[in-house]
């Protein structure tokens, strides 16, 4: 927390604010160790006058910025969203000449943003109530806004109001050419950002809050996860993902168990898994190399049925830390476009508002002519390397059958490990790419960017990531070459994740993240704060959901041909909790994440490999010769297996949808909160409109 001074510095000298003062009244930490000192600007706000003021954000400005610049953006930031403003508390930094500007939040600021973003907080009964600001009195907690608001909450509402900001009238930015004359209704944010006013912007940590949260998350020997700690440092975008990476990673043991029990007691299991790891000649799939029926068969029913219960499971858990984390009642709301968005100035037929308008025509004509066909030439570039994947397995087969030794037998890895790595840097490629042409399509709302975003790249995830084991699978029917592909994704991928999640973060953090680790207690604020900025920006949830998503449909899929997927996934995921805790606490810039009610989009890519689970397991149990020879047994002839094949997998089918039906989404009490919570919104807005009328 810093204490505002009450002199007022001059426009071109020094700058700086205090922090905490010890008992004998001399200051703790200084911005600026000069004399000279300035305030931060005052609230537009009487009520919200107040001695304490937390630096929530910093803004880094260009290196040419000059003074005259820099003090029209901190008058834009501290004036009243009446008169165009951001209506938040704004400091200099060093000096009127620094680079740098700290923001804050005034409570009237904050708690209107609350209402806006529709969260729900405690009300004086104890109930969660969604937030009314002209009930604002009864509800715990309102006048302490580090209590009554997370600190993300509070770090994310100024981003909201900043990249809110929008010109009332033509406006020239002073100190900048007339090129950059702001046009009523611009985006004024996005404007200086593609100026080079703004070069960056992101929230400050809390280096006393963070400390707790090291020690009760990654450095302690605990085996449950901080998540309300999480939730009010991070946010519920980061808590959420954790919550189910924890969740999903304790889910695995029943499958691990069954996977190792299966393993000890079928020698014929064993042969299998030791050829498809040694890398011997493959048996002849006439022979006995199938599946075990008596094995396997139980692995892929599990299978089936443990991904449905686990994500009914946590669809119940999601409702009910939503809950507790007041996001149950987020809702899409008719809020300013997205600071990108762009198009002809017009009046908005739902609003009202004078803003940028874009015709849906004209996006899915984008869609349709470059994202579709661009989208397209990977999944061909998919396509390409699985052709070569192929080519390059024939090769080395013919020459360990041609040569017949140790090193033709090691040579049996190569296909399986460059094409492991061209995937990898596909999807690398792929994710860059398909961040432009959702970018490019402009849509409006932040939900409708990020919804189209990731529906990209989860199409290109799971052709890229299973395209090759369908083929085996289905048109090669290859089950002995599917399990050896299996085991070499599941333990490659392990070992280079291990690399790049904890030897790689440990070496940025021995030897490039030194000068945070070397501050000083009475080092300056402006120092730390500059400290932070040296780190790179966190890269997002994109590749951990990834992750977890491919790991999932390895399992699900076809863990029936390698039993001890589930084991190597567990062993990884253990890993995997403390190491992401670890990356996003020390060796990234802190994140802005908006509240979310859940995981979205992800949860549906989950449960759509769930039930394509059925068909995958169905298949492979088709394809084991002791079915085959069942049914020959039988007098059944392929065409009545397959018949019988189908009968199984809509009985399945329909045994998942009883599954789903019989675990409700939410639980009972958590249902009925949200019922009580729209009825309570619905009479605050009764009351509301006769109060708006009789006046």
């Amino acid at each position: 927390m810093m204490k505002a001074e009450d002199d007022e510095g001059g426009a071109g000298g020094r700058l700086g604010f205090l922090k905490q003062q010890d008992s004998d009244g001399k200051p703790l930490n200084k911005l600026s160790s000069t004399p000279v000192k300035a305030d931060w600007t005052k609230a537009s706000c009487p009520c919200c006058e107040s001695q304490q003021v937390e630096p929530l954000v910093l803004v880094k400005l260009g290196d040419k910025v000059g003074p005259e610049t820099k003090r029209w953006l901190i008058r834009l930031i501290g004036a009243a969203q009446k008169d165009g403003g951001a209506a938040l508390l704004a400091h200099p930094g060093e000096d009127a000449r620094g680079s740098i500007i700290v923001v804050s939040a005034p409570r009237c600021t904050l708690l209107r943003a609350t209402e806006e973003l529709g969260l729900c907080k405690v009300y004086h009964t104890g109930e969660m109530e969604a937030f009314s600001y002209n009930d604002r009195d009864n509800f715990r907690n309102s006048n302490d806004m580090e209590a009554f608001l997370t600190l993300a909450e509070r770090e994310y509402i100024v981003k909201y109001e900043l990249e809110g900001l929008r010109a009332q009238k033509d406006l020239r930015i002073p100190g900048l050419p007339d090129k950059y004359t702001l046009q009523n209704r611009d985006n004024i944010w996005q404007k200086l950002c593609s100026a080079g006013v703004v070069v960056d912007m992101f929230p400050l940590h809390n280096s006393e809050k963070l400390k707790q949260l090291k020690q009760a998350w990654y450095l302690g020997n605990h085996l449950s996860q901080p998540l309300d700690s999480v939730n009010e440092y991070f946010g519920s975008s980061v808590a959420f993902y954790f919550s189910f990476l924890d969740f999903y990673t304790w889910s695995l043991l029943p499958p691990a168990v069954l996977g190792l029990s299966i393993a000890y007691y079928s020698g014929e299991v064993q042969k299998e898994m030791g050829d498809s790891v040694s890398k011997s000649p493959l048996p002849d799939i006439q022979d006995d190399s199938g599946l075990v029926v008596s094995g396997h068969m139980i692995q892929a029913v599990f299978s089936m049925l443990w991904s449905t219960v686990v994500m009914e499971l946590w669809k119940r858990r999601s409702a009910t830390l939503s809950y507790r984390w007041g996001t149950l009642q987020l809702a899409e709301r008719f809020a300013e476009p997205r600071p990108s968005f762009h198009g002809n100035l017009g009046v908005n037929p739902v609003t009202g508002r004078v803003e940028p308008l874009f015709s849906e025509w004209q996006r899915d004509l984008r869609m349709l002519l470059v994202s579709v066909p661009v989208v397209g030439m990977f999944l061909g570039l998919v396509v390409l390397g699985m052709m070569c994947f192929y080519f390059g397995e024939a090769q080395v087969k013919q020459l360990h059958k041609d040569w017949d030794s140790y090193l033709s037998q090691t040579l049996l890895y190569i296909p399986s490990v460059l094409h492991i790595v061209y995937t990898n840097m596909l999807g690398n490629v792929y994710r860059t790419v398909a961040q432009s042409l959702t970018e490019f399509e402009n849509h409006r709302e932040e939900s409708a960017y990020e919804n189209h975003l990731t529906a990209k790249v989860l199409v290109f995830t799971f052709f890229n990531n299973f395209a090759v084991l369908f083929h085996i699978a289905f048109y090669k029917q290859d089950v002995p070459l599917l399990r050896k592909r299996l085991a070499s994704l599941l333990i490659v991928t392990q070992l280079v994740n291990q690399v790049t999640e904890v030897v790689i973060p440990f070496l940025v953090d021995r030897f490039i993240s030194a000068p945070r680790r070397n501050e000083k207690e009475d080092d300056p604020q402006e120092d730390k704060f500059r400290n932070q900025r040296a780190l790179p920006p966190f890269p997002g949830l994109f590749a951990e959901y990834i992750e977890l998503l491919v790991q999932f449909g390895y399992l699900s899929l076809f863990s029936c041909v390698f039993p001890l997927t589930a084991v190597l996934l567990l062993l990884n995921n253990m890993t995997e909790i403390r190491s992401d805790a670890y990356k996003i606490c020390k060796l990234f810039r802190k994140p802005f994440y908006a509240p979310v009610a859940g995981m979205g989009v992800w949860q549906i890519a989950f449960e759509v490999l769930s039930f394509v689970s059925v068909v995958s397991n169905c298949w492979l149990l088709l394809l084991s010769p002791h079915i085959q020879v069942w049914g020959q047994e039988n007098g059944l002839s392929g065409g009545n297996l397959l018949l019988v094949a189908v009968i199984i997998e809509h009985v399945l089918f329909l045994v998942k949808f009883i599954i789903a039906v019989v675990i409700p989404d939410e639980p009972y009490w958590i249902r009925k909160k949200r019922e009580h919570i729209e009825y309570a919104s619905m009479q605050a807005l009764r009351q509301m409109t006769l109060e708006v009328r009789e006046s």
